[in-house]
This record gives C-alpha cells, sequence and structure tokens, in this order.
C-alpha cells in the first residue's frame, strides 16, 4: 500500500531585512494577506480593506467606465511604480485603490507582467479607511504630486461621502479643491459625473 503524497505547506511570505529596489519588491510577489506598498525601500504592511471600502471602489469603477474616453481605461488596487528614487536605489510603489490611465499602458502592463509607471497615470484614487486619513491626505499627496501624477482623488466615506479633487499646480505640487458631497462633477481630465452617496451601496 502506498502512501499518498501530502501537499507542501505554502511558502511564508518573509518581510525583506534590507531596503528594496522596485525591481526586487516586485520580484517578492503577492501576500497571503493584506497587500505591501514600498516606502523608501521599506515594505508596509497593510491590512485587506472593510467590505465598505471595497464595495465603495467597485461601485465607483461602474460610475467611471461608460463615461471614460475611448484612450483611458480604470484599473482597482494595483501596484504603482512612483518612479520617485533612481534605478538601483531604495524605490517607493504604492497600490491605490483605483487607476485612471492610458489604455495603451495597461496593454504594456498586460504585456510585461509589469507594474504601472507614475507617467502612464492620468488620475490616482484613494478611498480613505479610519487607519489612512493622514497617509491618504498627507504622505500620498505629496508623494503623487512628486511623482507627477496629474489628477488625485480622495474620496472619504465618513458621512457625509465626500471628493476632494487635487491637481498639478507645477512647482507648487497639488492645488486642492473644497471637499465636494452628492454630486461631482468635472471637465478635467475628462467629463465626469459621480453620484457619490451612490458609492455607499
Amino acid at each position: 500500500m502506498s502512501a499518498v503524497p501530502q501537499p507542501k505547506p505554502a511558502s511564508r511570505w518573509e518581510i525583506p531585512d534590507h531596503l528594496l529596489t522596485i525591481e526586487e519588491y516586485a520580484a517578492l510577489g503577492e501576500t497571503d494577506t493584506g497587500f505591501t506598498e514600498l516606502v523608501e525601500g521599506r515594505v508596509v504592511m497593510s491590512p485587506s480593506p472593510s467590505r465598505k471600502h471595497n464595495k465603495a471602489a467597485y461601485l465607483l469603477g461602474r460610475q467611471l467606465e461608460s463615461q471614460l474616453p475611448p484612450d483611458l481605461d480604470f484599473t482597482p488596487d494595483i501596484d504603482v511604480n512612483l518612479g520617485l528614487a533612481p534605478r538601483g536605489e531604495p524605490g517607493f510603489s504604492r497600490r491605490p485603490d483605483l487607476l485612471i490611465t492610458y489604455r495603451e499602458a495597461s496593454a504594456r502592463v498586460d504585456q510585461e507582467d509589469d507594474m504601472y509607471r507614475a507617467d502612464e497615470v492620468v488620475v490616482v484614487v484613494e478611498i480613505v479607511s479610519p487607519g489612512s486619513k493622514r497617509t491618504d491626505y498627507q504622505v500620498k499627496h505629496d508623494e503623487y504630486a512628486d511623482a507627477g501624477i496629474p489628477h488625485y482623488w480622495i474620496i472619504d466615506t465618513s458621512g457625509p461621502i465626500s471628493l476632494v479633487a487635487c491637481h498639478q499646480a507645477g512647482e507648487f505640487g497639488y492645488m486642492d479643491a473644497p471637499a465636494v458631497t452628492g454630486t461631482f462633477t468635472t471637465d478635467v481630465p475628462f467629463p465626469v459625473k459621480l453620484d457619490l452617496d451612490a458609492l455607499l451601496g
């Protein structure tokens, strides 16, 4: 009687003991739980988002899909190389809740099995969680501006749900519009009308 082979235990994802380049970070692959970002070479672990958070991102994507111009595409929850460090130096990668990019960039990412580059991003979107307010409103705000991403939308689901639209203003970084509740309408970088209350699903 032969023994039934036992499956091997899954290899445990371990945090590296040194500062990582963007290439080393990309080679790590996915974690078992939550997700990671790379901040000046340091791997930052984050818990999985809440159901409310994920639902808002999904419903935002649904509203955007029918309004995006043909040359633009949206992708939720994917890594972006911010390009804030020279090649070979400790890198920066963030994983926004949603990206709006050029379709040709999405084709490149698929073909090369690569992450997006900051210069391929038109709009980056973060949905604020209770533990991410300072990070989303200040830290990522400055990083995305420094990376040259033209537009940053911050959606806060703590009532009433609101959207702050930030856009590049030259050497000053982002200029932030006042928070909008109810309906967000803009023509820049493309015409769009979003029902913010509907993101609470």
